[in-house]
Order: structure tokens, then C-alpha cells, then sequence
């Protein structure tokens, strides 16, 4: 006991390390081994070139069958950049407010038509939602045993989404002549059918303890809804249907190049007659508008979402 005291204290400095030795793999095990790893390295990057070469030939038939030609962009591609230069306002430090009057000429008609614009996406986005909420919960497998239901609820939900929404603004404007109802509806079409899907999926993924708790209480199928569905989707709900107007603004500015009112027809008509200078100031609306709207909803949502989070 006495010496391994002394041991401790003052240590045996000639003694032999106590760490396991590492043994050395055999030769062969060895090189077989690498062998191994770097057959393994290669079939990875034999597979990795193939993948590039799959992705390459399928973008070079793809851009053969749209006539999408590179050559032709670069060769052209100074026209781009001289429409754009044409299109840049005038404007000098001297006499800045004078030039931005002139550049904003027509600013209260230009206001008022992407005012329609925004209403437009605004009652679109309100009734596809409304549509979408009422249809979603007969699209889930969760909550509708009907397969007959159900597959007739997706179906019409399919439908509204898989057609474009300037396809829809196209044939509404048969029935509604020229103006923004037509852009209006067909976004209330197109919209039900994107968040109906959208709805559906976030009603599939709910915590069914819930709907077996207040279903076994003997509530019907509506109330199960309201009080154990409801309050688990409605925060995604707001925050998809914010996500939509955003989208919706932007599809609203566009249909009006078919004459379906707002901005945007205004906007065509400064194009094809090559008022330069129009075509930019609407263009500046209509992106700071797009901006505003993205960052005000952009805040909403992160907000739904962190409310959603602590719940």
C-alpha cells in the first residue's frame, strides 16, 4: 500500500504507457478495404455524372421542342436592355419635381385603376377562401368517410386549380364584357381550388384527439368541426389565405392585359403604343404596391405562425 502511495505521489516515469496500443490492420485487409472505399467513391460519382448528364439531355430536348434558343437570347439580348433604357424616366437634380410630375402625368387615374386591381384580388381571395374553408373539410380523409364525397369535393378543387386563372378570366369575359368582375371571379375560382388543396392537407394533419373527444360526446359532424377542427386550422388558414392575396394582386395586374380592368390594361396599352415613359411609372406602382403588400403580409404570417407555435 506503501508503495503504490508512492507511486501515485511521485509517479514511474520509466514505466511503459498505460494506453492500449492501436493495432496496425493486416496488409491485405488493408488494401482491401481501400479498395472497397474507393470503388465506393467512384460508383457515387459515376452515378452524380450520369444524374448531369440525364438533367442535360432532357433540358436540351425540352429547349429544342419550345424553341427556346440560347443563341438567339444572347443575340438579341441588347434589345432587352435598350427597352429598358427607354423606358427610364428623365430625371435631374435641378429640376427633380418638375420631372417626377411629368413621369407621374396621369397618377391619380393610374391610382384609381390599380385601386380596382387590388380590390379585385381582394374579393377573389375573400370568396376562393370562403369556398376553399367550406370544401376542405369534405376533401379530408380524416373527417369524411364518403369516399364518393370526397373524391367529388377534390375533383372540383382540381379542377378550379388546374386551369389557369387568366384561362378562367378569358372565358368569364364572354359573360361580363370588359372590367375587373371578370378578374375578380376567376380569381374566386382559381383561389378555391389552390387553398381548398392547401386547407385540406392542414386539416389531415390535426390531432385527432380532439375530434374523438367532442365526437364522443354524441356532436354531430358540423359541431365536431366547429369546436375540435376549427381551432386547430384556422391560424393556417389566415396565414395561406394572406399568402394567396399576395399571389392574387400580382394574377390580377396581369389579367388585365385581356381587358379584364385594373392597372394592367392600362399598362398594355402604354406598351403597345410605346409610351415609354407610362410604362415605367405603372411598373414602379405596381412593384412598390407588390412590396407593401408582401412585407405587411409577410409580418402577419410570421405572427400567426408564432402565436400558433406557443399555443
Amino acid at each position: 500500500m506503501v508503495a503504490l502511495s508512492a507511486l501515485f505521489l511521485f509517479g514511474d516515469f520509466d514505466a511503459e504507457p498505460l494506453l492500449p496500443a492501436i493495432h496496425q490492420l493486416p496488409e491485405a485487409q488493408s488494401r482491401a478495404l481501400l479498395h472497397t472505399y474507393r470503388d465506393a467513391v467512384a460508383a457515387k460519382r459515376r452515378k452524380a455524372w450520369l444524374g448531369f448528364v440525364v438533367v442535360a439531355v432532357l433540358y436540351a430536348l425540352a429547349a429544342r421542342a419550345a424553341d427556346v434558343r440560347p443563341g438567339a437570347f444572347f443575340a438579341h439580348i441588347d434589345n432587352f436592355t435598350s427597352y429598358i433604357v427607354r423606358i427610364l424616366p428623365h430625371l435631374t437634380l435641378s429640376n427633380f419635381a418638375g420631372d417626377m410630375a411629368s413621369w407621374y402625368w396621369n397618377f391619380g387615374k393610374w391610382l384609381l385603376l390599380l385601386g380596382d386591381t387590388l380590390l379585385a384580388a381582394y374579393v377573389g381571395t375573400l370568396l376562393g377562401a370562403v369556398g376553399a374553408f367550406l370544401l376542405c373539410f369534405a376533401a379530408s380523409a380524416n373527417l369524411t368517410s364518403s369516399r364518393i364525397l370526397r373524391a367529388l369535393a377534390r375533383r372540383w378543387l382540381e379542377f378550379c386549380r388546374t386551369v389557369p386563372d387568366i384561362v378562367f378570366a378569358m372565358i368569364f369575359l364572354i359573360a361580363f364584357k370588359s372590367g375587373p368582375m371578370a378578374g375578380a371571379v376567376a380569381l374566386t375560382v382559381h383561389t378555391m381550388g389552390a387553398l381548398g388543396k392547401l386547407f385540406a392537407e392542414v386539416v389531415e394533419n390535426i390531432d385527432m384527439k380532439p375530434v374523438e373527444g367532442v365526437t364522443a360526446t354524441g356532436a354531430s359532424w358540423l359541431q365536431t368541426i366547429r369546436f375540435a377542427v376549427v381551432p386547430q386550422v384556422m391560424q393556417s388558414f389566415a396565414s395561406y389565405t394572406l399568402l394567396r392575396f399576395e399571389i392574387n394582386v400580382r394574377s390580377a395586374s396581369v389579367m388585365g392585359f385581356i381587358g379584364a380592368g385594373g392597372i394592367g390594361q392600362e399598362f398594355i396599352v402604354a406598351i403597345r403604343s410605346f409610351y415609354y415613359s407610362d410604362v415605367s411609372a405603372m411598373l414602379v406602382m405596381i412593384i412598390v404596391t407588390v412590396f407593401v403588400i408582401d412585407l405587411l403580409t409577410e409580418r402577419l404570417r410570421h405572427r400567426l405562425a408564432g402565436a400558433q407555435a406557443h399555443r
